[in-house]
């Protein structure tokens, strides 16, 4: 994300100048567009930060719930902002309510004022934040919203949480790895050389190893930052993502964990908009944003473009193969009862746990895994270098 500060003239003749946060020159003018502002001038100042400190999803649900609650009471709009730019214990978030305040004050809506922060409120939280406005129920729908977020969240964390345990253990492996042919085999090899004894050649490809590894190890390391550096430019390129992420989601059981990951953000995403007002064309162009896969997007963006021409939802899901067969029949279903909402919701309740299956069924595999793979590098390593130590033992006897 860049910080870019634009002009922009309103429908009225009116220009507005304010910084907002944006991956891209093109995202700053579609978010103007939809806030049917003219650009004017638009500058890039990556040293410019709307508040500072990171904003963490659960200051924006209390923040999100707080806010239900004193509109549900009665409370003035500016006056409910004003008491959770004060009490919030972030400082960003402070911050940017204050910036929110000042924008209320002035005339523009709460959304308006929202959509121009989008590091801290996403264009899922400003359309269903419009949506609540202009349907005169903005208290339901904030408190929908801090519901949706936290699911959201804690469906983040179990994936999230399933990769910690398995980096963890590897990163561990690697330490004991270098710290043995750094610093460990080296005494063998010294030993060795000093007998004069011919060595076994798994003894001699980890020696070999070590020596590599010492007097060579900034070409290794060169080689990782320049891999890592590669994966990262091609995985940002529309082609690159689309690869990666369809390897992602082919790979046996991690790929399990990320389809219903995802269907389960898509159905909920998609289910809470529209039952907070917000159209079906526009909830699918926010979901498609908000999938984390570019498969699940393309086919959410071509559901999008098969419903614009007069078709139904679930046919071109269908089509992309990517959605399991009882989720495209569920949404079928929703959308010939006209009840597609509720529908989409009990899918995510469903997903949400099936994504709990999955996660257990990584770990339970990947821990047999793991433990094999140490004892083969670790003990392969310990047994080689005591290879030439039986075959002294031997020479004595």
């Amino acid at each position: 994300m860049a910080t870019f500060t634009y002009t922009a003239r309103a429908f009225n003749g009116d220009l507005r100048t304010a910084t907002i946060d944006a991956s891209s020159r093109d995202d700053v003018i579609a978010q103007l567009r939809k806030q049917r502002l003219s650009v004017v001038k638009i500058d890039q100042d990556a040293a410019k930060k709307v508040g500072r400190g990171a904003i963490k999803t659960r200051d924006v649900v209390i923040f999100t719930r707080q806010f239900s609650t004193m509109i549900n009471s009665g409370l003035p709009l500016v006056q409910a902002l004003t008491i959770l730019a004060e009490q919030t214990d972030n400082k960003a978030l402070a911050e940017v309510t204050k910036k929110v305040v000042f924008d209320v004050e002035s005339g523009n809506t709460v959304a308006d004022a929202l959509s121009k922060h989008p590091r801290a409120f996403t264009n899922l939280y400003v359309n269903m934040v419009a949506a609540g406005e202009a349907g005169g129920i903005l208290d339901t729908i904030l408190l929908r919203l801090a519901t949706f977020l936290e699911k959201n969240d804690a469906l983040v964390r179990k994936v999230k949480g399933a990769m910690i345990y398995p980096a963890v253990i590897m990163s561990v492996a690697a330490i004991a790895v270098v710290v043995l042919l750094i610093f460990v085999i080296p005494v063998f090899a010294g030993m060795f050389a000093s007998a004069g004894q011919a060595l076994p050649l798994p003894t001699r490809i980890v020696i070999a190893a070590s020596g590599f590894l010492r007097n060579y190890w900034w070409i290794i390391g060169a080689i990782i930052i320049v891999g890592a550096y590669s994966g990262k430019k091609y995985y940002a390129t529309p082609s690159g993502k689309l690869v990666i992420d369809r390897f992602m989601l082919r790979m046996p059981v991690l790929g399990d964990v990320l389809r219903k990951s995802a269907v389960s953000r898509f159905t909920r995403t998609l289910g809470t908009l529209i039952s907070s007002g917000v159209s079906i064309l526009e909830g699918l162009e926010i979901t498609a944003k908000t999938a984390g896969n570019r498969v699940i997007q393309d086919a959410i963006m071509q559901s999008r473009s098969s419903i614009a021409g007069g078709d139904t939802i679930a046919q071109p899901l269908q089509k992309s193969k990517v959605f399991p067969p009882m989720v495209i029949s569920m949404i079928a279903v929703g959308e010939q009862t006209g009840g597609l909402d509720e529908m989409l919701s009990k899918i995510a309740d469903f997903y949400d746990e099936e994504v709990d299956a999955a996660v257990s069924n990584l770990l339970s595999l990947l821990e047999p895994i793991m433990i094999v793979f140490l004892g083969v590098v670790v003990g392969g390593m310990v047994v080689a270098m005591y290879l030439p130590i039986f075959d002294m033992v031997n020479a004595v006897q």
